[in-house]
């Protein structure tokens, strides 16, 4: 079965840094767009950060010159370097494909950013 498995995410404080992995189980991803989502309790999930199978990046306004969105197509892994973290970035995160495949979804990952 193919999945995405997210991982990296913690407690931070803000002005922090983190770095997200999501490792597929299989290189069809090399072929795919792939995207960071975010999503909070009681809000729909949001796209945070893009990239395509030619490397071209894009990037919500909330997160744009803080976040960095990278792939490693020799390990099958999507890359989501996350600095000067704010509180309002607290959320559970996810990889997927560009646009999203619904039975790609995994468990995420919690990035908290709390003083």
């Amino acid at each position: 079965q193919v999945q995405l498995v997210e991982s990296g995410g913690g407690l931070v404080q803000p002005g922090g840094s983190l770095r997200l992995s999501c490792t597929a189980s299989s290189r069809i991803f090399n072929i795919y767009n792939m995207g960071w989502y975010r999503q909070v309790p009681g809000k729909q999930r949001e796209l945070v950060a893009s990239i395509t199978t030619g490397m071209s990046t894009n990037y919500a306004d909330s997160v744009k010159g803080r976040f960095t969105i990278s792939r490693d197509n020799a390990k099958n892994t999507v890359y989501l370097q996350m600095n000067t973290l704010k509180t309002e970035d607290t959320a559970v995160y996810y990889c997927n494909s560009f646009p999203p495949t619904d039975r790609y979804w995994g468990q995420g990952t919690q990035v908290t950013v709390s003083s």
